[in-house]
């Protein structure tokens, strides 16, 4: 610690000015070499008396003031206490600046000073705040030190402090340009191996080299390092993903199928294509109702399968957008009622050609007991089976929305949960159950030698439907995200245009481009 206001005191010392003191004509035989002519009275005579034109030389290490951390610490001890016997022998009048003394130098006791010291609290010459804790201790107080050889010689610079404030808190003080490195210059080396690994990397170790030598590794997906130099990566939130510099975690991106991106958009363009050829095949077989070939196809069920089919290709529609509540359970109920009527309506036609073919056997009245009103029954009797077992769904475990946080992944998948697993595949295994009823009853009738045999048209969209829906299992389960959603509705319109198709295309073409064969010899001649 230097102490600058104390080399004008030393070199000012002088026995001219203060002869009577015993130190100064000790001090000045010590640095001149002669004493003083009024102390020599008394001495040995070998004593070199000065003659007053001495000179001190200042360039004595007595007079280096630069390096005097005892002797500061000395001088604070003595103000502390100093302070502490002030304290203790003057009293503040109330209301006044002034003092007044209250104890005498005989009733001080070493036990009042010692508790007046703790409370000392006081601002030395040199701008040090000097006071103690609770403890009697005095506060951290380091001075930073910087070795350096100056004319050949090591010499101790402080360069800065690090000291306890009144308050408790820590302060560190460095005066960076006054450090000499042990290259001989002031600013900072650098490492002899690697530089400081920037932001978004990690330091890795290289094995058999110094701790200064290393590798700078790019975080990993997902975490980040916000700090130069950083041993560690961070890893992000679950709801975060690390930017491209992997320096910040960011919201992760929200997906699902929209109506406005291009994928959503055919899709619905498809759907509604689907739809309104569906209602244009409807208004087709209203307007030729009267026509031997739309009678013989049972036209009552005929409007009611195409109608189911409208709300099949309408039900892809509730699949689009961002998955809601509403929307979730509106999917997965509509697309189950939905198709367990298009396939009732279907196995109620295949029942209709197979009781007609078995009329016509010697002895069998089964056509007879088999009309409208038995047909009816078939098809509401096996969609309500379905409609049950959804308002039991609904009930139990409804489907819900859900996000899925894949671990390696920045995107938030939004979906619709099932709720019950159970209750989502038996709405799926009732309708290919279904289907399969009417592709083996309708693979039996195949053959009627009937000219417009529809059991074959109907086994054909059945193999259609089946194929579809087994394919679309492997496909549903290895597509990630949205395209899960887009595979689901991929499934639905092509069973959907399959149906349509293989069922009525061949009637439409008859009714529209062959209208001779629109008769009624036609239909039920022989081939």
């Amino acid at each position: 610690m230097a102490m600058p206001k104390l080399g004008p005191v030393l070199k000012d010392i002088s026995p001219y000015n203060d002869s009577e003191s015993g130190f100064v004509s000790d001090f000045w035989e010590t640095m001149v070499g002669c004493r003083p002519p009024s102390s020599v009275n008394g001495l040995i005579n070998n004593t070199k008396t000065c003659s007053g034109s001495e000179k001190v030389d200042y360039s004595n290490k007595f007079f280096d003031v630069t390096q005097l951390r005892v002797a500061y610490n000395v001088y604070q001890a003595v103000y502390a206490i100093a302070h502490a016997l002030h304290q203790v022998m003057f009293c503040e009048e109330p209301g006044t600046n002034a003092s007044k003394l209250c104890l005498s130098v005989l009733q001080i006791t070493p036990k009042l000073v010692s508790e007046q010291l703790k409370k000392v609290h006081f601002v030395d010459a040199f701008g040090e705040v000097v006071f103690f804790d609770k403890n009697g201790d005095p506060p951290a107080s380091y001075e930073v030190i910087n070795w350096q050889l100056r004319e050949g010689q090591v010499q101790h610079i402080g360069v800065g402090h690090f000291s306890t404030t009144a308050n408790g808190k820590y302060e560190l003080v460095l005066n960076e340009d006054m450090i000499v490195w042990r290259t001989g210059i002031y600013q900072t080396p650098k490492a002899v191996c690697s530089e400081i690994c920037p932001q978004g990397t990690r330091k890795a170790q290289i094995r058999g080299l110094p701790l200064c030598c290393f590798d700078c590794i790019p975080c990993a997906d997902g975490s980040i390092s916000n700090t130069t130099g950083a041993t560690d990566c961070i890893t992000c939130p679950e709801e975060y993903w690390s930017n491209e510099r992997k320096d910040n975690c960011i919201m992760k991106i929200t997906e699902f199928l929209s109506h406005t991106e291009t994928m959503g958009i055919v899709l619905i363009a498809v759907s509604l294509f689907g739809a309104c050829l569906t209602f244009s095949t409807m208004v087709i077989f209203i307007h030729f109702r009267d026509t031997p070939i739309v009678k013989a196809n049972n036209s009552e069920l005929s409007l009611l399968l195409l109608l189911s089919l409208i709300f099949c290709f309408l039900c892809p529609l509730t699949f689009i957008g961002e998955p809601t509540v509403w929307s979730c359970m509106l999917r997965h109920i509509a697309f189950g009622i939905t198709f367990a009527l298009c396939i009732s309506c279907i196995l109620g036609k295949t029942i209709v050609v197979v009781t007609a073919f078995r009329a016509t056997l010697p002895g069998n009245n089964v056509a007879g007991n088999f009309g409208p009103l038995q047909q009816r029954a078939i098809v509401c009797s096996c969609t309500a089976v379905q409609i049950v077992t959804c308002i039991i769904w609904l009930n139990v475990a409804p489907p819900f929305p859900d996000k899925v946080f894949e671990q390696r992944s920045k995107k938030i998948i939004l979906e619709c949960n099932t709720g019950s697993d159970a209750a989502f595949y038996a709405v799926l295994g009732y309708i290919g159950l279904l289907a399969i009823v009417c592709l083996v009853l309708a693979f039996l009738a195949r053959k009627l030698p009937d000219n417009f045999n529809e059991a074959k048209f109907i086994a054909f969209s059945m193999l259609i439907f089946c194929a579809v829906w087994i394919t679309f299992i492997p496909a549903y389960v290895s597509s990630p995200g949205k395209y899960t959603v887009a595979v689901e509705i991929f499934a639905i319109l092509s069973s959907a245009f399959g149906l349509l198709f293989s069922i009525f295309t061949p009637k439409c073409y008859i009714i529209l481009i062959k209208p001779e064969r629109n008769t009624r010899k036609h239909v039920m001649g022989k081939k």
